[in-house]
């Protein structure tokens, strides 16, 4: 069945850094397009990065919320099977729980999600 695990996120000063890691199992990872969402308090989940399947080892085409272009990375590793979403300049509006996903036959697959906090 299909299985995503999220790891990485905390507690982290504006300006800070932070690596998120989504592991997954159950399915072909490298034929799928995999995303991370975030969901702030009080807000609708949002898009914060995607990745196309595809592009040889390392995946394909990128896409970026507004809000994160330049700060965000998203990366895939096809032989471990894992997404990455490495952040930088975080600010405290990028405060809200992360969550890996993946479409998978036409049904949203997500992982447990994993809170980030932006504070001083």
């Amino acid at each position: 069945q299909v299985q995503l695990v999220v790891s990485g996120g905390g507690l982290v000063q504006p300006g800070g850094s932070l690596r998120l890691s989504c592991a997954a199992s159950g399915f072909t990872f490298c034929n799928y397009a995999m995303s991370w969402l975030r969901q702030a308090p009080g807000k609708e989940r949002e898009l914060a990065a995607g990745i196309s399947s595809g592009g040889g080892s390392g995946g394909g085409s990128t896409n970026y919320a507004d809000s994160v272009q330049g700060r965000f990375t998203i990366s895939r590793d096809n032989a471990e099977k894992t997404v990455t979403l490495r952040m930088n300049s975080l600010k405290p509006e990028d405060t809200a729980v992360y969550y890996c996903k993946v479409r998978y036959w036409g049904k949203d697959y997500w992982g447990q999600g994993t809170q980030v906090t932006v504070s001083s």
